[in-house]
């Protein structure tokens, strides 16, 4: 049986009573301050930060995490909830927070489902309340078979066993913009020859702004469109992650059994000139719908 991912506010309530879980919003700070879920802690870093998946980057995103983690009191026993605005704002973030520590090896961990959009229609409270948690061990026991670093992305080129699904946007994957932050924020537009596109928010259902992911059915309909299977072995990619985790989260809910995240994504990719990127219309390789 797999393991609750994501709650509803009720469910997290229930939870939040006794003190055996930490609310991690991963908004800006300014957010944060004016306002969240009593009891949460403010972890900004999960949306800001960028990865590289070398061994240095790794040991790197691995130190710097599990010791937030550890500030904010996740000693193993208590369960982390992450939350964001909604499940398509500030690109998936609170999926990457989740995802992040599933790949440190957190035992019990959560996403409020719909963010604080479902919070306030849930009738939530909110508070501008600032806790200071007690620093805890963190227990650190990295699920390396989460991860596709850049290597073994560049190793699954041409392979008729890996999938590689890129879930940017439209002009990112077109080649017209290299990243959210800017056009030219990243040295090189494109994707990475022969992945298939689905972009991130056709996971989901959004309506005023409310967000909530489609039916394990549609999700996997979706993905067949592009001959991704819920047994094939699949690597997601974004510009840093967020939205990669996202759809991680979609297809995972939907059955698929075998994925990884490349955290570098085209951030890290794009800044390599040795590794071969594709631009202009997708090649017959890169199905898409336009």
């Amino acid at each position: 049986m797999q393991p609750t991912v994501l709650f509803s506010p009720d469910e997290v309530c229930t939870l939040a009573v006794g003190g055996g879980t930490v609310l991690i919003d991963v908004r800006d700070p300014k957010d944060f301050a004016e306002g969240h879920i009593p009891g949460a802690v403010n972890m900004p870093d999960i949306f800001t930060y960028l990865a590289e998946t070398t061994a240095d980057g790794l040991k790197t995103l691995q130190e710097t995490f599990s010791h937030l983690f550890a500030d904010y009191g996740l000693d193993g026993k208590k369960t982390a909830i992450v939350y964001e605005d909604a499940l398509h704002t500030r690109y998936g973030a609170s999926c990457r927070g989740y995802w992040i520590l599933r790949y440190l090896g957190y035992p019990n961990v959560g996403i409020l489902d719909g963010g604080l959009s479902a919070w306030r229609q849930n009738g939530g409270v909110m508070t501008t309340d600032i806790l200071s948690p007690e620093t805890v061990d963190f227990p650190l026991a990295v699920n390396s078979a989460l991860m596709a670093t850049r290597d073994e992305v560049r190793a699954a080129l041409g392979s008729t066993d890996v999938k590689l699904l890129d879930n940017r946007d439209k002009v990112e994957w077109l080649g017209e913009s290299s990243s959210p932050y800017g056009a030219d924020f990243a040295p090189r537009k494109g994707r990475i020859p022969g992945a298939v596109w689905i972009e991130w928010y056709d996971f989901m259902t959004i309506s005023e702004g409310h967000a909530e992911f489609q039916t394990p059915e549609a999700i996997r309909a979706l993905a067949a469109t592009r001959g991704l299977m819920p047994n094939d072995d699949i690597i997601i990619y974004c510009f840093k992650g967020a939205r990669a985790a996202n759809t991680y989260v979609a297809l995972a809910s939907a059955g698929f059994s075998r994925l990884r995240l490349y955290m570098g994504s085209w951030n890290e990719w794009s800044r390599d000139l040795a590794l071969p990127i594709e631009d202009g219309l997708p090649k017959a390789a890169a199905p898409w719908c336009g």
